[in-house]
This record gives C-alpha cells, structure tokens and sequence, in this order.
C-alpha cells in the first residue's frame, strides 16, 4: 500500500510539473515599438523569441541559453517566475558624434526565470527600439551561482531565407578582410581566409563562421544588422552559418585555455543587437547600439576634443622612409649604436616639415609613428618586451619637436605599436602616459600587429577586451583620447568612455599600400558593417591614386581623388588623418580645401540615399554653425547621385562647393581628375551629381560664402 501511494506521489508531482511547464508553454510575452515586435515564450522549459517587422518574421522562433563550464547548460527546465515590463523615453547628448542629441526610446520586458533542477536563476532582458532588438543575459546574486565560467553561449538567430550577405570570416584575430557578398548558403570562411594573404596573422577554425557586424538583405527588401553592444568582461560574439537552414548560432572566442568568460554574479552578458528596417538608410542612422551602452564614466570631458591631423605614416607605408633607424638591430658600430640607414622617417627634420604644413593649413595635430626605439626587430617574432615608449631615436629630438608644434599652434598626437604584446604595454602604460602629459601630447594611436601575448590569447577573445577597457580607462585617468588599431570591432563603447575616439578594428585605406588593395565597393559596404559599432581610423585623403609605392610601378588606389574626399563625410570618426604625403597634397591646393574645411564634429546627420555594396550619399551639419558638408561615394559602376537640401534653413541662400568626379574620370584609368564648382543654394535645390566609376563626390555648403 505505502509502496502504491509512493508511486500515486511521484506521479501526480510529475504530472504537476509537467502541466506547469505546459502552462508556461502557452504564454508568451510581447512587446513592440513601431514596426518591430519581440515575442518571448518558453517550450518545454527552454526559452526562445522571435522578432518581427510590420508583422512579417524576421528572426524566427530561436533558441536562448548559455552553458557553463560545470556542463550545466542554462538552457532549459525553466519555469517562469514573472515578466516586468516598462518604457523608457529620454534624450541624451554624446560629448562628440554624427548627431548633438540622441533619443533612447524603447519598450523594455525582463524574463525572470528559474531552473528547476537547480533552482539557479537568470533574467532575460529585451528592448524592443523603433529600428531593432537588444537582449541579454542576466545571472542575478544567488546562492547557487557566484563565480562561474561561460563554456558556451547558445544564442540562435533563425532567419527567414537564403539572405543576400555582406560577410568576413569568423576570424579572432584580424578584422582586416575584404568584404563578401554573397548568399548565406554560399558562406565559405576557410576560402577567403585562406586566400587573403595580405593578412599576416588569421586564425579562422570555423568554416561556415562569420563576424559581425553582419549585414543582410532579404528578396522582400528587408535590411538586418546583427551585432552586439557593450562588450566588457566577455569575449567578442561570432555567428557560425549552418547553409541549409540559415541559422546563425553564436560562437564566442575562447581564450588560451578555451573559456570565454569568468563572471562573478551578479553579472550580465553583452547585449545581442538586431537593426531591420526595409530602408538602408535607416540602418545607418541607427543609434541603438550606443543607445544599450552605459553613459559617460567620464565626469569632466572638456578635454575631450575631436581633430584632424596629418603624419609620418603614408610614406613608410609607401616605402620612402622607414619606421625603423637601422637595418636590423645587429647594425652596430664600434661603441654599440645602431648605424642609421638614412631612410628613417621620424626624424626631427622631417616631423617638422609635417608641422608647418599642419599649421599652414590650420590642421591640429600631427602623428608621428617610428618615433621610439625597437623597430629593429618588432614583427614575427612573438617577442614580449620589444619596444620602449619613452625612449626616442637619436634622430627625434622630442624637446625640440614640442617646442616647434607648440610655437606653431599643432599638438602631436604620440604612437605607441605594441607589436601584440599586450603584457608588455600594460606594465609600460602609466610610464608613457605620464612622458606624453610631460610633452603636451593629447591623443595616442595605439597598435596590436602580430600574435597576442600573453601566448594563446587572441585579438577578440575575453582577456584582450578586458586589455582594451583597462587602456582605455588608463588614457582617461591622463586625459588622453585614443585611437586603437587591430582591437576588437568596436561595439559602443565610445558612449561610456568618450575618449575612446576611434578604432581601426576593420580593413582601412593602408591595404591600398600592400597586398590586394580595397575594391571600389569596400567603402560603400564598411559604414553598414565595421561602422556599425563606432567611428573607424580609416585614412582617407590619398590624392597621388597611381604610382606612389616604391618599386610598385602598377599600385593604385580603387578610387578617384574626389571619393576620397567623400569618405570624410561617408567614414566617420572625430579623429581624422588627411594620409598622404604634403607634397601630393601642394599639387592639388584646390581639392585640399575641403579637407581644410570639413569638419570632424556634427550637429546633425542625413542618410540621403544608401545600398549597401552599392551607393552611400549622406549630410552632416557642422557642430555650433549653420554649414553643412556631404559625401556621395559608388561603388565600381558609374551612377547619379540625388542630394535634396531640404534640411538646409528655409529663407537663407548658401553657397555650395561641389568637388566632382571630372567628365572623363575613372577609378582605374583616370582616378585623379576631378573638377571643382561654385553654385547657389536654398532649402528647395536638388543636386544631381555624377560620379564616375569608383568615384564620389564632396559638397560643402556654408552660408554666404
């Protein structure tokens, strides 16, 4: 009898838990704003959403959850425990950016769950925006869970169909790929990796892995961005591509012992980003992915001021010159010093050429790279300690160059490369900071070429994105604004450290210097895919397209001269080089004159027209005045660009400079043509400007002039 009732007992609690889960299986939680709407439930105990744009499915039905390194996965058996929703409506403004105010509008609903047969709890996290969906992971203070290790993540993303696909490969360490554009099934990561050799350091496993930002379109004209916001504390999301059923499954990037990230409750995972709209332009103007950033850590940002700047970095890329003084670091004389090899860059003489053409043309700073000794022997070698960062080359005399800018009115902008040796600059960084605040220097351009030390991390893995938070956190403490090259892509960041200007983080206008160049389509695709997560160090301005590498009669730029100009409006960033050498810039005084003119800080953006891979045309609008300045860039095809000044102030007159592809102009057979035209404007003209093949055109339009 008692063995009878036993049975009737565990029975009917089984029964009662399953009719509970069932019971949870039929409620599902909404919420929308606008034309997108995010649908939570649970099935069988494991949770799953599905996001949709004017009722049409854009994710499908998804699988959510995160495993543990205990093999617990926090997957499934869930019940759950409640749903608080609220709306947030409020207007913030950045301390620099493409817009001065931004709104934070969205429709919040965190799933409180918990996991049966371990009574562990987490919280799911949902926004619903106008343009897009965030989410993430929640793992509250609990007995249960305190210090725990993230073994995987299980986060799905089931599209609809075989997407038209702007794509690099899943790689951990580069970002550095030429873009693409295919259909989902056709993804192929270990063939573009494999190919891409201009690339010295690519670490591909995943064959069907891709990066994100990723870009997609749908056969029905729908524009979706999948991405993520506010990485800190966790390693860098890629997306692995199952080809049939075209769903993408989160892949993180382990660290050196193959862990993802090492979390203390309570804690929470970046935010999983999805932009869709049926308009290309409206993902350009998204701002949700700084909007899921935390705000400024920084109290006083006075500091914090946005620039353009020229440099010693072209010409070595170029080879004129070098970064290193000698040879090699056996080059010695008599007494031990190196023996120059008289082709040196950074030397006095030379950087203050580069500062009187700076202060000629009121540009305010000017970089200097090979500055510092160890460029001997820094690359290939997986070397830990290679350079110093306060220790100049007989031939830089700093006390004298500080001297000259400061007399000229041009700050110097410090460069410290860290050949990838990310324990070596940690242990050096309060000593250079405190040598740049010694000599007046308020940004630096760091770099990470090469294999990451400490050994078996990588670029975009976990320990390496806490190494770019800690640095930058570090410039902030000495009021320095930083520029980082080979990071991880950026992901908002910019908007809780404002000094955090720019990344490289994506292939820039340097691969036109070596290797296999960028195609003409490249700069039409990055602004929806690297520049998603923040303002990229692009170096434009290049105006000698042909001819200009040493020994490399047949090298050229895959652009014209005029969309070189575009792409200061088109590639933004508050810290923006005019690249090439002053002598090819002398020779082209008339075309320089927007680059002397355009700004680097915006009041107001408008995405006029846009299609990725295809065509970008956008206005910005100076910061604190009424002139505006546009860019219209193509890709290799030939096509009209449509300006509309309807946001120009309705009664003014304005003139607007108009520097265009010529008549004649090509990408490849006549890149440097161009032509330069004055017409009047008012809120109701309609520019149609032609751009050649791989070309582009820059407006400026100011008031009265």
């Amino acid at each position: 009898m008692y063995h009878q009732m036993k049975y009737t007992y565990i029975l009917l609690l089984n029964l009662f838990i399953l009719n509970r889960l069932m019971a949870q299986d039929n409620k599902a939680t909404t919420i929308s704003l606008d034309k997108v709407k995010l649908e939570f439930m649970l099935e069988h105990g494991e949770p799953n959403y599905a996001v949709y744009f004017n009722n049409e499915p854009v994710i499908k039905r998804s699988r959510l959850g995160i495993v543990l390194k205990d093999d617990n996965a926090l997957a499934n058996d869930f019940e759950l425990l409640g749903t608080d929703k609220k709306q947030v409506d409020e207007v913030w403004n950045p301390v620099w950016g493409e817009v001065s105010h931004i709104r934070n509008h969205y429709e919040q609903a965190t799933i409180h769950l918990k996991q049966l047969h371990t009574n562990r709890l987490m919280n799911i996290v949902f926004r619903v925006f106008a343009d897009g969906v965030g989410f993430r992971y929640e793992f509250l203070k609990q007995p249960g869970l305190k210090y725990f290790i993230v073994d995987d993540e299980l986060t799905e993303f089931s599209l609809t169909g075989d997407h038209k696909t702007f794509w690099i490969p899943g790689d951990y360490d580069t970002n550095e790929y030429q873009y693409t554009e295919s259909a989902l099934s056709q993804v192929d990561a270990w063939k573009v990796s494999n190919a891409a050799t201009d690339i010295a350091v690519r670490v591909a496993p995943d064959q069907y892995a891709v990066q994100t930002p990723l870009m997609m379109k749908t056969v029905g004209g729908l524009y979706i961005n999948i991405h993520e916001a506010a990485l800190v504390n966790y390693s860098s999301m890629q997306l692995h591509v199952d080809r049939s059923t075209f769903k993408l499954t989160a892949r993180l990037v382990p660290d050196a012992v193959g862990n993802k990230a090492y979390m203390h409750a309570p804690s929470h995972t970046p935010w999983r980003t999805i932009i869709v709209s049926d308009k290309a332009a409206d993902i350009l103007a998204s701002k949700m992915i700084l909007n899921l950033n935390e705000p400024s850590k920084i109290q006083n940002t006075s500091w914090i001021k946005p620039m353009k700047f020229v440099g010693v970095w072209w010409e070595m890329q170029t080879g004129k010159s070098t970064w290193n003084y000698a040879n090699s670091a056996d080059t010695l004389n008599a007494k031990g010093q190196l023996i120059p090899n008289g082709k040196h860059g950074a030397n006095t003489t030379n950087v203050k050429r580069y500062i009187d053409f700076a202060a000629k043309n009121g540009i305010q700073g000017v970089l200097v790279e090979g500055w510092n000794t160890g460029w001997e022997d820094w690359f290939g070698n997986w070397k830990e300690n290679v350079f110093s960062f306060v220790t100049p080359y007989p031939d830089f005399d700093i006390k004298a160059i500080t001297k000259y800018a400061a007399s000229k009115g041009v700050k110097m902008i410090m460069h410290n490369e860290t050949s990838a040796s990310a324990t070596d600059y940690e242990r050096q960084m309060d000593t250079s900071f405190r040598f740049m605040k010694k000599f007046g220097y308020p940004a630096v351009k760091t770099g990470y070429v090469g294999k990451i030390i400490p050994r078996g991390e990588h670029h975009d893995g976990a320990w390496m994105t806490g190494h770019y938070v800690r640095v930058v956190q570090k410039a902030a403490a000495y009021h320095i604004m930083l520029d980082a090259h080979e990071p991880v892509r950026p992901t908002g960041l910019q908007r809780t450290y404002p000094n955090w200007m720019a990344c490289e983080a994506g292939r820039g206008n340097e691969y036109n210097a070596f290797g296999q160049g960028n195609m003409p389509a490249h700069e039409t695709i990055m602004p929806f895919t690297r520049l998603m997560g923040g303002p990229m160090d692009y170096t434009p301005g290049i105006f000698k397209i042909k001819g200009y590498v040493t020994g490399e009669p047949n090298r050229q730029v895959h652009t014209t001269l005029a969309k070189q100009l575009a792409l200061y409006i088109t590639m933004y960033s508050p810290l923006q080089m005019a690249a090439d050498l002053p002598e090819n810039y002398q020779k082209h005084l008339d075309a320089f004159q927007f680059i002397k003119d355009v700004p680097v800080d915006w009041d107001d953006t408008k995405i006029l027209e846009a299609e990725p891979g295809e065509y970008i045309t956008i206005a910005r609008k100076q910061k604190g005045k009424d002139n505006w300045f546009a860019g219209a860039i193509t890709n290799e095809n030939s096509r009209e660009a449509t300006l509309p000044l309807n946001f120009l102030d309705k009664g003014k007159i304005y003139t607007a400079t108009i520097y265009r592809d010529a008549d004649n102009a090509d990408w490849k057979e006549n890149p440097e043509a161009y032509k330069i035209e004055k017409v009047k404007v008012t809120a109701g003209t309609m520019l149609h400007i032609k751009l050649a093949n791989g070309g582009g055109a820059a407006v400026s339009i100011m008031v009265g002039k």
